[in-house]
């Protein structure tokens, strides 16, 4: 990893979106199986938007509102995972490496567990990164507010890029 070792920068991302009834549940661009999905313009998915911004952020190019406006009726439904990998490319084209991402997703439900390594696969291959330099994590929010009571979920994102020598 020598490329990780002149001029880092690091980047937060947050996003959280509410559970309904006649969507399918993506997390990671892997769809989980329950029976409330999330609620968004894309298809939701909360940790590959968490991803985004944080690399956005770490490499100073705005957030993905910026990117991909919810107003935008060409990205309504689009799948998360084709617009982290676009970013992805951004940062590329801009001469930044992705050294690490770690990211903790808050749900009361469904249990991440189970499908943690398939996210974590899927990631790897949407960023184009190998699976040693992403990290999923799962909490729940101990039953208080508003995704203690399921009525969501939400992601935190922290990565760290570096520029290319």
């Amino acid at each position: 990893m020598d490329e990780c070792l002149s001029s880092l920068r690091s980047g937060i991302g947050y996003d959280v979106h509410p559970l309904g009834k006649g969507r399918k549940l993506v997390l990671g661009g892997v769809e989980i199986p329950y029976e409330l999905g999330l609620i968004g313009h894309s298809d939701g998915d909360v940790l590959s938007h968490a991803i985004m911004d944080s690399l956005l952020g770490a490499a100073s190019l705005g957030d993905i509102g910026f990117w991909f406006p919810d107003d935008d009726p060409a990205l309504e439904g689009a799948r998360s995972a084709e617009l982290l990998r676009r970013v992805c490319l951004v940062l590329i084209d801009k001469g930044w490496h992705i050294c690490n991402v770690d990211t903790t997703i808050i749900a009361e439900m469904p249990k991440i567990a189970p499908f943690r390594e398939k996210i974590r696969k899927s990631l790897g291959e949407t960023m184009m990164l190998p699976q040693a330099q992403l990290n999923v994590k799962a909490t729940t929010h101990e039953k208080i507010g508003s995704l203690g009571r399921g009525e969501g979920i939400a992601c935190i994102a922290v990565s760290l890029i570096s520029v290319v020598s």
